[in-house]
């Protein structure tokens, strides 16, 4: 049966949206509209797409019990530079140099895993030792010094970075890329078909559903900015390649966390980790798992971010792992675990994004930049701590 429209719970469960849509109003008062120019929205997706790529793992590591990463960013760096070394100084095939970036990352996160899941050392204490260690490995295969990926053609135009690192636009069209704006016409009907059809599926089991009226509020102004972006995409250069593994990460990921047994153990470990043992399920395994998919993830950001930059460099991923811990917890990731999803992260990681720009555009200094993108931080996880205890600000002793 479908439950009572609630405007409060609605405005509730859709908080960070509409902050999000608060702050991009405000950026484009500020910046004469140019943040919703085209090219500014493409260099929005481009820069942040290591972002998207890392919140969506830092979110199962947050799930089961509010713990993190902190090595991301080092570990972005040191297969970075493996990469490099391979393709450039060792003339790698890219395939295999691609592979075995992905296994390297892998291969870290399971290292790391084995003493947080198996050995129970604190993920912090872990993963701090793994930043300061990667780091270091990372400037010794450097040796200092950046390596340049420019004329790995194949490599660039795969994960994205340079002007020919777009899907091709059939119809040639001046000024505007129809196969780009086609593409997101079929992302929209995709999207309202899922949501139809999981709203009729959820009827036939006999759940509860939400009321008609706000199956559209969040339906319709969802496909809107779909559509929107696209056609600002379609605008400029048309539908990057890094867009399609930032979506393939998204899609992924959103499908495990919310539709399989494997996702809603995460979710069980950071409620409840002593009753989900005693259900039976094997606790180390989930925040083995956890850990080493951070590992694969960080390879996969590597591969966008030394796209991006044409070059490995021994200051690439500094501030990563800040990045993806940010979006996860302002996307409405709980700091006990348990819950956050992925769609949440992504919001989040926009909204992180949209500040960065908006604030460069507007001519605002970097410091100042990360003294507003603290406080964001800090306000959502005081929203957080504060609605669990049902509007009280200050702790019982």
């Amino acid at each position: 049966m479908d439950k009572k429209f609630n405007v409060v719970e609605f405005i509730k469960k859709y908080t960070m949206i509409l902050v999000l849509l608060v702050v991009l109003a405000f950026f484009a008062a500020m910046t004469g509209g140019n943040i919703l120019l085209p090219m500014n929205i493409t260099s929005l997706i481009a820069q942040n797409a290591y972002v998207f790529v890392l919140a969506a793992g830092m979110l199962l590591c947050i799930l089961t019990g509010g713990n993190i990463d902190l090595s991301v960013g080092s570990v972005v760096c040191f297969t970075g530079a493996v990469g490099a070394k391979l393709l450039v100084d060792m003339h790698v095939p890219m395939l295999l140099s691609v592979l075995i970036m992905l296994v390297v990352g892998t291969a870290i996160g399971a290292f790391q895993a084995f003493w947080i899941a198996y050995v129970r050392i604190p993920p912090f204490i872990v993963t701090l030792a793994g930043m300061l260690a990667f780091r270091g490995l990372s400037n010794v295969i450097l040796n200092g010094t950046s390596i340049s990926v420019t004329n790995e053609t194949t490599f660039m135009k795969l994960f994205g970075g340079g002007a020919e690192c777009y899907i091709p636009d059939v119809f040639g069209i001046q000024g505007f890329n129809l196969t780009c704006f086609l593409i997101g016409v079929v992302i929209t009907i995709v999207f309202i078909i899922l949501s139809v059809k999981s709203r009729i599926d959820r009827k036939k089991k006999g759940y509860d559903t939400e009321k008609m009226s706000a199956f559209l509020l969040r339906v319709i102004p969802v496909s809107a900015a779909i559509m929107w972006i696209i056609t600002e995409l379609s605008m400029d250069k048309g539908f990057p390649n890094v867009l399609i593994w930032v979506m393939a990460v998204v899609l992924i990921y959103g499908y495990i966390t919310s539709n399989t047994v494997v996702g809603r153990t995460f979710y069980a470990v950071g409620g409840n980790e002593k009753a989900t043992k005693l259900s039976g399920i094997n606790t180390n395994k989930v925040y083995f798992l956890a850990y080493t998919n951070m590992g694969l993830l960080s390879a996969v950001a590597a591969l966008v971010t030394m796209a991006r930059l044409t070059s490995a460099q021994p200051t690439a991923g500094n501030s990563y792992e800040m990045d993806a811990i940010a979006s996860c917890f302002i996307g409405g990731a709980s700091a006990y675990g348990g819950i956050g999803t992925i769609p949440g992260v992504i919001i989040g990681a926009i909204l992180m994004g949209v500040i960065n720009m908006g604030m460069f555009l507007m001519g605002v200094d970097q410091n100042m930049t990360k003294v507003v993108k603290g406080l964001v931080l800090l306000a959502a996880v005081v929203f957080d701590v504060v609605s669990k205890r049902r509007g009280k600000l200050i702790a019982k002793n």
